[in-house]
């Protein structure tokens, strides 16, 4: 009884399967990237505005702090019943007024963001209330303001509790409020990075695979060096893909052409082989 013989495919036609399958995991994270960042689109411009409602509210806190320091000059020379609070502490409020209102429009931590907001706004009004009516009180009345601007928190244990402090601390409160928000809106939905991760690594991980059976054929088979074209396309492709598994994934005018380069140079790297078997047809 005869055997059947597997017929064993010439090196160079393994090669074309080969250079299809990386060419077509280059595709696989390009069309990745393209629903990726469009689905998460909306999440990143969420994460942004949050960023910037942050800066808005670090600012506000050295405001509060120049105020602060207003406030102690004033009283430092004891004529403040003569002065009033000062135009130093009038401007600074004034910029934490704006600076929160600037937070506000970028507020992503819903309601409970806002109603803290709000909850910073009204200490900022009391501060300004008592400092003005420390004109009439004296000292004691300035003493009552610098506690509303920089009161220590209340502690339940070892652990502060939020919101409870005078108004430099409900602002550091505040801005880790929002950091916990931003936190969230990139680690949620199309932004998970245990879909992300999973979804980019898989085609990245087949490529790399491939690659590594044509570096053993083209040594074993043709004696040759694998082009290091090959592993500039791995590179590239996985700089894309690694990139928007973190929060600063790249732009599409950025990831294409970086996807466009590593498919070109993935083509080119087989080229040289594959000449070598085109003969002329007779």
């Amino acid at each position: 009884m005869t055997g059947v013989r597997l017929r064993v495919p010439h090196p160079i036609v393994v090669l074309r399967w080969l250079r299809a399958g990386v060419l077509g995991m280059v595709a696989v994270t390009a069309l990745l990237y393209l629903v990726v960042a469009n689905r998460a689109g909306e999440q990143i411009a969420a994460a942004d505005r949050t960023e910037t409602a942050v800066r808005h509210i670090q600012a506000a806190y050295e405001q509060a702090g120049k105020a602060n320091e207003a406030l102690d000059a004033v009283s430092g020379i004891g004529a403040i019943g003569l002065t009033g609070t000062g135009t130093d502490f009038a401007n600074a409020t004034a910029r934490v007024s704006s600076h929160l209102t600037s937070a506000t429009e970028g507020n992503e931590a819903g309601e409970r963001g806002l109603s803290h907001i709000q909850f910073v706004q009204g200490q900022l009004a009391t501060c300004v209330l008592l400092a003005n009516t420390a004109v009439l009180d004296g000292a004691p009345g300035v003493a009552r303001a610098r506690d509303a601007l920089d009161d220590a928190p209340e502690y339940d244990g070892r652990d502060p509790v939020p919101f409870t402090g005078g108004l430099r601390q409900s602002l550091r409160d505040l801005e880790e409020l929002e950091n916990e928000a931003k936190k969230d809106q990139l680690r949620s939905g199309w932004r998970d990075p245990g879909l992300l991760w999973p979804l980019f690594i898989g085609p990245l991980a087949v490529m790399l695979l491939l690659v590594c059976a044509t570096g053993f054929i083209v040594a074993h088979r043709f004696r040759r060096y694998p082009s290091p074209a090959l592993a500039v396309a791995v590179l590239a492709t996985a700089s894309v893909g690694v990139a928007m598994c973190t929060t600063a994934p790249l732009t599409v005018a950025v990831a294409l052409p970086v996807l466009a380069t590593a498919g070109a140079l993935a083509y080119l790297a087989y080229r040289p082989r594959l000449a070598e078997y085109r003969f002329p047809r007779s």
